[in-house]
């Protein structure tokens, strides 16, 4: 007995020490190989994570500075697990190409990373973002991330197109987009070169210092992503991004853009590159089914447009609503994004664009207002019937348009890879924020229980 007594003990401290551990450096010789904390702690992660490591939903976690999880490694996360992001390092989480993430929440337990700055004191821009690295293709190889520019994604157009780096389901980000330098962040969410055969589905972006949501090249698909108050771009996509997107929430507050000097505020932002290349393959992804509304209010001189369609892009969007006074709704900007919609490499159809300044900017009037595509550019907000709330900025916005609305069956066909609707919009008859996401994320209590 008294040997069991001594052994149990023994087995206690070991437990106690392992989860105190923690790894202050990103250096391959330094890392976290992924602790066991003690149930009701608060863990500091840091450095390069070399072990598949699960986080209990009966902790919480605080990033500092960059964490890797490494190639060949999961990171699993249990629904309703909270994660903080360290203000003073600018933490950030990266999954690198090969590496694995399973953050499968539920719509009544969703997985959370917001600032660990308290409740009142958050601001857009407290920690970095989390940052998907894959092997899909992109037009450019072996590039790095703005921001941390360290971490290389294979890219190229041989990449693999069906590349896994896990499943981000019910997952909400807040507070992200911290600047690194100058007029460099990471977004709240980067996806670059990540794989279709990743699952990107029910994510929040709120309060983005930087892009909500950026896709550098891949071929990864996403499902259910709503924009809330984001700084600069909601939606960008660069370097051959070739997925589908659809159902898409965007509030924007007409107060707050990005202060950059090098860019301006819109809804959707779209490059082939920045030098606007032929590189192959060709920015070309397809949105269907998204709402772009903008709280009253006047407008920060930084806003542009609604969908900033440019330098090569052939991206398309469908079924789509915006409400918004951008001081332009659909720009296709310069010669390159004009022909290839032309050219039918691009397509926009099923848009009703609402209280933009010029609603139509750059296209070919004669094709894009034809009727078979259904679009109404300079359509009046209120023939809409949009809900009365459906652009507060102080609470749960109005979800679902009123009886009768044109919305609810104007939408046009849709093509291969995104779900058959017909109408136009995030919504139809049902409201799939309920429950999972978090429109007052500045004021919620994430301390730990």
């Amino acid at each position: 007995m008294k040997k069991l007594t001594t052994w149990m003990l023994a087995l206690l401290v070991s437990v106690v020490t392992l989860g105190t551990m923690v790894s202050c450096s990103k250096d391959d010789d330094d890392d976290d190989l992924g602790t066991v904390p003690t149930p009701g702690t608060l863990t500091e992660v840091s450095g390069n994570i070399t072990a598949n490591t699960t986080w209990s939903a009966k902790n919480q976690y605080l990033l500092k500075g960059f964490v890797y999880v490494q190639p060949g490694i999961t990171l699993t996360i249990e629904p309703g697990t909270v994660i903080k992001g360290d203000q003073a390092s600018k933490a950030s989480l990266f999954i690198l190409p090969g590496a694995k993430i399973i953050a499968d929440g539920t719509k009544a337990k969703p997985i959370i990373f917001t600032s660990n700055q308290a409740a009142g004191q958050r601001h857009a821009g407290d920690w970095g973002g989390l940052v998907l690295l894959g092997k899909a293709p992109a037009n450019k190889k072996d590039f790095k991330i703005e921001g941390e520019e360290v971490s290389i994604v294979p890219g190229g157009a041989t990449g693999d197109a069906a590349d896994n780096s896990g499943i981000l389901r019910y997952v909400r980000i807040e507070f992200a987009g911290i600047a690194f330098q100058t007029d460099k962040e990471i977004n709240g969410l980067t996806l670059a070169g990540v794989g279709s055969g990743t699952v990107i589905d029910y994510v929040q972006v709120s309060y983005s210092g930087d892009d909500a949501f950026e896709w550098f090249g891949g071929t990864v698909n996403a499902r259910h992503l709503v924009a809330y108050r984001t700084l600069d771009d909601d939606f960008d996509t660069d370097y051959g991004f070739s997925g589908t997107v659809q159902y898409g929430m965007i509030l924007r507050d007409p107060a707050v853009a990005d202060q950059c000097t090098c860019s301006d505020s819109n809804g959707f932002e779209s490059d082939n590159d920045g030098t606007g290349s032929q590189d192959a393959p060709q920015t070309s992804a397809k949105f269907g089914n998204v709402s772009l509304f903008m709280g009253p209010g006047a407008v920060n001189s930084k806003y542009r447009s609604a969908f900033r369609i440019r330098r090569n892009s052939a991206i398309s969007i469908y079924n789509t609503v915006v409400a918004a006074a951008y001081p332009k709704g659909l720009e296709l900007e310069a010669a390159d994004a004009q022909n290839n919609f032309k050219t039918g490499k691009s397509d926009y159809q099923g848009m009703s664009v609402a209280n933009a300044v010029l609603p139509l900017v750059g296209a070919d009037t004669t094709m894009i207002k034809a009727a078979s595509r259904k679009n109404a550019f300079g359509a009046k907000e209120a023939d809409l019937k949009l809900p009365a709330n459906f652009n507060v900025l102080t609470g749960k916005p109005g979800i679902l348009v009123q009886t009768g609305s044109p919305l609810l069956t104007g939408g046009a066909t849709l093509p291969s890879g995104l779900e058959a609707t017909t109408y136009v919009g995030a919504f139809g008859t049902t409201d799939w924020t309920e429950t999972w996401t978090n429109f007052d994320p500045q004021n919620t209590d994430y301390t730990l229980k």
